[in-house]
């Protein structure tokens, strides 16, 4: 696994000509099992999230460097997008009963922009065995050059107190709503610990 590049969730990436943010969330596409693009939160969330594809990301000696300056950063697509919830259905106002002058309430939700036919990895993720949950998902293994998943790496504090555990992509069947495996919690148990 040495050459592989680690995609840790809550690890710093910077821009070119200063700082960029941290990874909040990983966008894979699963028919090939590869990364896409990074979302990157701005520093003390002073901003929105960008999807960051992935050819403009560098990583060396475990630092994410992004191909682009802050400016350009800032010009990348939103990893959230606004959307307006009409809350008059569920609190019986508006509609033929409202009296004159009543405004419904509208509230803002914030959604994750997921691009279509992919799908997106959260650090803290329940990483789902066939025979239970075993932990959580600290981050994805990717192979640099061609930006296949090639292991999920659980958080720490699992089942097992072990500080690294690293699941091959092999025994994922799916990633939705979490991370399903093919294994039994007792295989994950057996596999050797990480470097």
């Amino acid at each position: 696994m040495a050459g592989e590049t680690e995609f840790a969730m809550g690890a710093t990436a910077s821009c070119a000509d200063g700082p960029g943010g941290t990874v909040s969330r990983l966008i894979i596409d699963p028919a090939t099992e590869t990364v896409t693009h990074l979302v990157i939160e701005p520093k003390h969330r002073l901003g929105v999230g960008r999807l960051v594809p992935l050819d403009l990301v560098d990583t060396t000696a475990g630092d994410i460097r992004l191909r682009c300056t802050v400016e350009e950063f800032g010009g990348l697509e939103p990893a959230q997008e606004t959307e307006l919830i009409d809350d008059a259905g569920d609190l019986g106002l508006g509609g033929l009963n409202a009296p004159m002058g009543v405004i419904s309430p509208v509230q803002a939700i914030l959604q994750d922009t997921v691009p279509l036919g992919e799908a997106d990895v959260e650090r803290g993720d329940p990483v789902h065995a066939l025979d239970g949950e075993i932990g959580r998902v600290q981050g994805l293994l990717v192979d640099p050059d061609d930006h296949r998943v090639t292991h999920v790496l659980l958080q720490e504090g699992h089942l097992w107190g072990r500080k690294n555990v690293s699941i091959p992509v092999s025994a994922v069947t799916g990633v939705e709503n979490g991370i399903r495996l093919s294994l039994t919690k007792r295989q994950v148990e057996d596999l050797p610990p990480a470097g």
